[in-house]
């Protein structure tokens, strides 16, 4: 008795551990595993940001959040535009919107998704918030390509809204333009309106192109002024096309600069 008495206080824990191990194996089999699942979830769940399908809702959420900014933006911008077209007294063919611009041209073209299919032709000039955009100058059926004011090679003739002081107004490459006035003395300051004129032929006259930013009075042979243009050429998402049929194809030459020896 006493040796089976031995043999049991010596034993009766690991015949504890390995009736319980059984109990174990066969409650895992008959729930499939479930209690250890329930147990991996629960230990792991600090170490991870929530499970593929909530991670996927909140990345459609987020989509979807952003697709709704940029609409608004659009319309805002197309309120924008409206409201200017309303208060300038052009006569507005179509809005189009800007669907090309290359790096390289970024301050020289653009191109926009109205064409001969609207009623678009080459010719026509291109308004955007706040004034003169560009010029028409090539279409296809469905596209056409705009000239830009701040293209180096556009010429445009302009005044000074509130003299009339009248010169011609050169592209920069840039959101500012140049302005050579013809006269020696011309009335003009520090923000000044400049409008097109009628020594603009491509353009009809009277369309906003910016202000005056500073001027050089020391240039010769007559004074010149850096203009900021009104529009933001940089960012323009939204233009509208005008009709307009110009006198020929390229802009007026610079009158004759009046000075004291040549009234």
């Amino acid at each position: 008795m006493l040796d089976l008495r031995r043999w049991r206080d010596k034993n009766e824990l690991k015949s504890g551990l390995a009736l319980l191990a059984v109990g174990t194996a066969i409650g895992v089999y008959q729930t499939n595993g479930a209690p250890i699942n329930e147990a991996f979830q629960f230990l792991a769940k600090p170490f991870h940001l929530g499970s593929p399908p909530e991670q996927l809702e909140n990345a459609y959420i987020l989509d979807l959040q952003q697709r709704v900014v940029e609409l608004e933006n659009q319309n805002q911008r197309l309120r924008e535009l409206i409201d200017y077209e309303k208060n300038s007294g052009l006569d507005v063919t179509t809005p189009a919107a800007v669907i090309g611009r290359s790096a390289d041209n970024w301050w020289q073209q653009l191109t926009v998704n109205k064409g001969s299919n609207d009623g678009v032709k080459e010719g026509d000039f291109v308004t955007g918030p706040g004034g003169l955009v560009g010029r028409i100058t090539s279409v296809t059926p469905n596209s056409a390509r705009v000239l830009l004011l701040s293209d180096p090679s556009s010429q445009v003739g302009a005044k000074i809204s509130r003299t009339r002081s009248m010169g011609y107004i050169r592209g920069e490459a840039g959101s500012q333009a140049t302005m050579q006035f013809f006269e020696k003395f011309p009335d003009a300051k520090v923000g000044d309106v400049i409008v097109t004129s009628s020594f603009s032929r491509l353009f009809p006259q009277g369309v906003p192109i910016g202000r005056i930013a500073e001027i050089d009075s020391d240039k010769s042979p007559a004074p010149e002024a850096t203009i900021q243009l009104s529009v933001p050429v940089s960012n323009l998402e939204w233009v509208d096309i005008h009709p307009y049929t110009p006198k020929r194809d390229v802009d007026a030459a610079p009158a004759q600069i009046v000075t004291d020896d040549n009234p």
